[in-house]
């Protein structure tokens, strides 16, 4: 929490971390920590958990208070904590939200409420009862229509940010470059706005985004907190140039859907104990397999700076 009084510092790349379970589908904690402490290690400028590449709607109450709570022993106030904290309840959506602020949590990501569709005026409603439950704890809004079936309109970005104070931000994942333009045109450069999809962090930078959280942390963390400490320094050729090494990987991570596919790696290469995947997911096909395996070829030398070496094989 040793940054929720500076919301500005949650600048840079931060790294979206899965959730691993045992081969029985029980939470693998042991697991979680390694993986989060790895990401933290490779130079990550914060970390979130609970979010779309976490599988949170196949976890119990419990069980993500529990992974918030791994992951903020982890980041220790060393770099910020932003942990998800959405659900399609409000109450529930609510008490997460204080377990994540007692976690120590810097900030908190609150997806829109998925399946229900609502209309403009209910994300008003549904995030003003959040931000007034926990005035005093930053939120960033996150918005990703393809899983939700609900898009967040720039004006009512701009709504909630006139409202509330504590609304400081949105997460964007969507490939709608138009929308981060008018958000911020709309909100202002001191609003903060990260994109969720990988190959556009450098354009959102430009923009005056203030970075990106995506699931390639889970295989890249180095190299994407390079790429944003390039982009930062000036070193544009330099970024550029860590954009497209990365293409395989990020490709590799949508083989199937997310996040199986990086969870077959992580598996192979010993940084997690199992790819076991909660239902109504299921692990990487033999046909995922074999296009998995070509894209690693392609982006051999991004694993060896990474240091992930595949040597186990996984059944």
């Amino acid at each position: 929490m040793r940054f929720r009084n500076d919301p500005h510092a949650l600048r840079g790349a931060f790294g979206a971390v899965l959730t691993p379970f045992t081969d029985d589908g029980d939470l693998d904690v042991d697991s979680l920590r390694s993986l989060a402490q790895w990401q933290r290690d490779a130079g990550l400028h914060g970390l979130s958990v609970g979010g779309s590449t976490a599988e949170p709607s196949a976890q119990s109450f419990e069980e993500r208070v529990t992974a918030m709570r791994t992951v903020a022993s982890v980041t220790a106030d060393q770099v910020p904590f932003l942990p998800a904290t959405g659900s399609t309840k409000l109450d529930e959506t609510i008490r997460l939200t204080g377990e994540a602020r007692d976690a120590g949590a810097d900030a908190v990501l609150v997806i829109t409420p998925y399946y229900a569709r609502p209309t403009q005026q209910g994300l008003i409603e549904w995030y003003g009862a959040i931000a007034r439950e926990y005035p005093d704890l930053p939120l960033v809004v996150y918005n990703v229509p393809s899983r939700t079936a609900v898009d967040m309109a720039p004006e009512t970005v701009h709504a909630l940010r006139l409202a509330h104070d504590n609304i400081i931000g949105i997460k964007e994942t969507t490939k709608d470059f138009e929308h981060f333009s008018h958000v911020l045109k709309l909100c202002g450069q001191d609003f903060m706005v990260w994109s969720g999809i990988e190959l556009l962090g450098i354009p959102l930078l430009a923009l005056g985004g203030a970075g990106f959280i995506n699931a390639l942390s889970n295989l890249a963390p180095r190299s994407i907190a390079d790429m944003y400490e390039h982009w930062a320094a000036g070193r544009l050729d330099e970024a550029r140039a860590v954009h497209y090494a990365v293409h395989p990987l990020v490709e590799l991570l949508f083989v199937e859907t997310n996040p199986a596919p990086a969870k077959w790696v992580l598996a192979r290469a010993g940084k997690i104990a199992s790819d076991h995947v909660r239902p109504p997911l299921a692990s990487v096909s033999e046909a995922g397999r074999a296009k998995i395996d070509r894209l690693l070829d392609e982006a051999a030398a991004v694993l060896e700076y990474e240091g992930l070496t595949l040597e186990r094989v996984v059944a």
